[in-house]
C-alpha cells in the first residue's frame, strides 16, 4: 500500500524555513516576557536589557527578516538587515552581562 503524499506547499524548504524561524521567534518572545517579567519583579536593569536583547535575537531578527523578503528586497538586503538586528540584540545582551 502507498502512503498518501502530503501536500508540497507544507513541506517545501521555504515553508519549514519560515515555520521553524516563527517557532524560534515565539519561543524567544516567551524566554523575553520572563526576563522582562524578572525585571519588573526585582527593579533589575540588567534583566530588562536582556530581554530587549533576546526578543531582538529572536523576534527581531524573524520580523527583520519577514518584511525585507516581503517588500521585495534581495538576498543581500535580507541578511544585512537580520545581521544588523542580530548585532543589536546581542549588544544588549552583552550590556546586560557587563553592566555594574
Amino acid at each position: 500500500m502507498i502512503p498518501p503524499v502530503p501536500p508540497v506547499g507544507l513541506l517545501s524548504p521555504d515553508a519549514v524555513a519560515w515555520g521553524t524561524r516563527a517557532l524560534t521567534a515565539v519561543v524567544g518572545l516567551f524566554v523575553s516576557a520572563l526576563a522582562y517579567r524578572g525585571f519588573r519583579r526585582n527593579d533589575a536593569p540588567r534583566m530588562r536589557w536582556l530581554a530587549v536583547g533576546i526578543g531582538l535575537v529572536t523576534a527581531g531578527s524573524f520580523l527583520a527578516v519577514s518584511v525585507a523578503a516581503e517588500a521585495g528586497a534581495g538576498a543581500g538586503v535580507v541578511l544585512v538587515a537580520r545581521g544588523l538586528v542580530t548585532v543589536a540584540g546581542l549588544c544588549a545582551v552583552l550590556v546586560a552581562l557587563l553592566r555594574d
